[in-house]
């Protein structure tokens, strides 16, 4: 089938999963009487988003119905097989697994980045900065420096909200470091910039972008590394070979399973809790090791011709065809488009 009918056919399929996961909530609530405080807690444990829906694109063309569950969700499984039936011989069902940000900001919700010694991308000082090197807000941990935009004609480095502030606490003006504090940046000797301005993300607001971008103290950086310069963006189609550099995987290449994913719930941990985001691009490795790790957070995802799709922020230690997890993304032109911002030419 074409876009627009598998467009029609994920939010009919959404109705029907939420009457499900109602319906379960109703049963658990039932179930649970009696035992106070757990009636509430059951209920809410499954009328939580249960499953994530996208569009998944099919060898010779059109597309199908992608189908996302976690296992450790009560009735999740039930659910996906359920929506699963109703959507028909197109469809693709996967497990994720777990899905947090790929970078510690404190709590026990994020991925830690890799330790230094084991990460194979570029975690020591590096002058003139470029994309793919450890980059962090000076209470975070380590994430990745994705790209250079411009704002207005200023020059900023792109990342993501929980690389570059971390929490809601973060303020413009704070230091951002290279390398993050994790791979032995501090401030102010390691200082490159500070943080310029964010999109927001707050506890049981549906989002669409992981973004922030620092305002560089030195505008002399390397605009080439590592596939020539990336000016211009287009949005994921579903098939696509990409690839991206960062911090803990260095180069790796993966390919597009879904698009157009809603109800990607990622968990952040203490202070922001469980968020839901929509309009998501899953990528899994085409390699025999993981499209990305802990420290990857805002890495740039790009096309083979050096088009980019969008800013790398999640992903899950489970699922894909080689088992090492899938990674998420968001649209690049729903992040600059949020940021007020371009890719540097």
């Amino acid at each position: 089938m074409d876009r627009d009918e598998a467009r029609e056919i994920k939010l009919q399929l959404a109705d029907f999963a939420r009457d499900l996961a109602e319906r379960a909530g109703t049963d658990a609530t039932a179930s649970a009487a009696g035992a106070p405080g757990e009636d509430t807690a059951a209920a809410q444990a499954v009328r939580a988003p249960t499953l994530a829906l996208g569009l998944a694109p099919r060898e010779g063309g059109g597309y199908g119905i992608a189908v996302r569950y976690r296992l450790g969700v009560p009735a999740a499984r039930s659910i996906a097989r359920r929506v699963a039936s109703e959507a028909g011989p197109v469809v693709d069902v996967r497990r994720t697994g777990r899905i947090r940000p790929l970078a510690r900001t404190g709590g026990t919700g994020p991925r830690p980045p890799v330790v230094t010694a084991q990460a194979a991308g570029e975690t020591g000082r590096v002058r003139p900065l470029r994309p793919g090197v450890s980059i962090a807000h000076v209470d975070v941990t380590a994430g990745t420096l994705g790209a250079f935009v411009l704002v207005g004609d200023v020059l900023h480095a792109l990342s993501n909200f929980h690389v570059l502030a971390g929490s809601p606490r973060a303020k413009v003006g704070d230091a951002v470091v290279q390398p993050g504090p994790a791979d032995g940046g501090r401030a102010p000797a390691d200082q490159v910039g500070t943080l310029a301005a964010t999109v927001p993300l707050a506890p049981g607001r549906t989002a669409t972008v992981d973004a922030a971008i620092a305002l560089l103290d030195d505008p002399e950086v390397n605009l080439d590394y590592p596939v020539g310069r990336i000016t211009t963006t287009a949005v994921a189609l579903g098939g696509e070979v990409v690839g991206k550099i960062g911090r803990t995987t260095a180069v790796t290449a993966g390919r597009v399973t879904a698009i157009e994913l809603d109800d990607v719930v990622v968990g952040y941990g203490e202070g922001l809790g469980a968020l839901r985001f929509d309009d998501q691009i899953e990528v899994e490795s085409t390699g025999t090791g993981p499209f990305s790790r802990g420290g990857d957070s805002g890495s740039l995802v790009y096309r083979e011709d050096g088009v980019a799709l969008g800013l790398l922020f999640a992903g899950s230690e489970t699922g894909g065809e080689n088992g090492t997890g899938l990674t998420y993304v968001n649209p690049i032109d729903t992040v600059l488009a949020a940021l007020d911002a371009r890719l540097a030419v």
